[in-house]
């Protein structure tokens, strides 16, 4: 082969090799990351805002916020983006993989996104009206088993984590509780407290301040284990054998984003969550920093999809 051939030759690979994309892709550092999420104030925001702060002092990059108010368009929109780590989604398993067992949605929840961590999660408290004449979740029980259909509970969105914890908690004890519609927590608490709704099943923040001024009760967390923020609750199971209900925050990316970008995410998550001043921000709001493995969420979903399968199926909830 003469010398022009083989420079022809050479250049035609540099092209190819140029035009082929990384094999061992990785984050470009002058690109911002866009994490996308459900409206602003909530529980996913507040944990999508941690993370990114502390992304973009890790990765020295611009790692912006994306509300988005619908608890469907989050996924959606993450689902079609390029899979180049720079499109991520923060999202609980109740929006994930539960929201899809009552309607329909325009992507796959787990075929579409490449898991990369959980963030962080929280067990919800079972807070009742204080006129409530029941102290323990056994004296709860008892009461609604005297009265079928004589005590409700708020229920902020359906199929949401107030509604399931408390539609597991029925089918489990065998009582009959009703729903009761609310578009927000705040109006759901002033309710509870006036007694015109019997239970919520909250985050640990907007019902515990109610709780220690005596205008709520709070009867046990819904973690199998004892919930080390509120060490003095019993726990749900300890009634209830095997109940657990959980609020899972989670970090997504777009299927297909290759594995060492999954990689790098996961390990530059693990050190935000790592770092002493965000544990303190997380612990502050009830909330428990957590961090895992991408296969270790892949496998939370599958069981978690399965037990939450079983109980739409079991206690006859329905779509809306």
């Amino acid at each position: 082969m003469n010398d022009k051939r083989l420079s022809a030759v050479a250049a035609m690979a540099v092209a190819i090799l140029a035009w082929l994309p990384p094999a061992h892709a990785q984050l470009q550092p002058n690109r911002p990351i866009r994490i996308v999420t459900t409206g602003f104030g909530g529980g996913t925001d507040f944990v999508a805002r941690l993370i990114a702060t502390g992304l973009n002092t890790s990765l020295g990059q611009p790692v912006i916020v994306d509300n988005r108010g619908s608890s469907v368009v989050p996924g959606e929109v993450v689902s079609k983006a390029s899979p180049d780590g720079h499109t991520l989604l923060v999202t609980t398993g109740g929006i994930q993989w539960v929201l899809p067992l009552f309607q329909k949605v325009p992507y796959d929840p787990v075929k579409d996104f490449s898991p990369v961590t959980v963030g962080a999660s929280f067990p919800a408290v079972l807070a009742v009206s204080a006129s409530v004449p029941a102290n323990t979740v056994k004296e709860f029980i008892a009461l609604a088993k005297a009265k079928p259909g004589a005590y409700n509970h708020v229920m902020t969105a359906h199929g949401g984590s107030a509604h399931l914890s408390a539609a597991l908690f029925a089918h489990m004890a065998d009582i009959r509780i009703v729903p009761v519609p609310y578009k927000n927590t705040g109006t759901a608490i002033t309710d509870l407290i006036s007694g015109r709704v019997h239970l919520f099943f909250s985050a640990s923040g907007p019902v515990m301040p109610h709780v220690k001024a005596g205008r709520l009760k709070a009867l046990a967390v819904t973690s199998a284990k004892s919930f080390p923020l509120l060490p003095d609750l019993p726990t749900m199971a300890s009634t209830v054998p095997g109940y657990e209900m959980e609020a899972v925050y989670c970090l997504f990316a777009p299927a297909g984003t290759s594995p060492a970008t999954i990689k790098q995410l996961n390990r530059e998550v693990q050190k935000v969550l790592s770092q002493p001043d965000v544990k303190e921000k997380f612990l502050a709001a009830g909330i428990e920093p957590r961090g895992s493995t991408p296969a270790e969420l892949a496998k939370l979903m599958k069981a978690d999809s399965d037990r939450m399968a079983r109980l739409v199926q079991d206690a006859g909830l329905k779509a809306q």
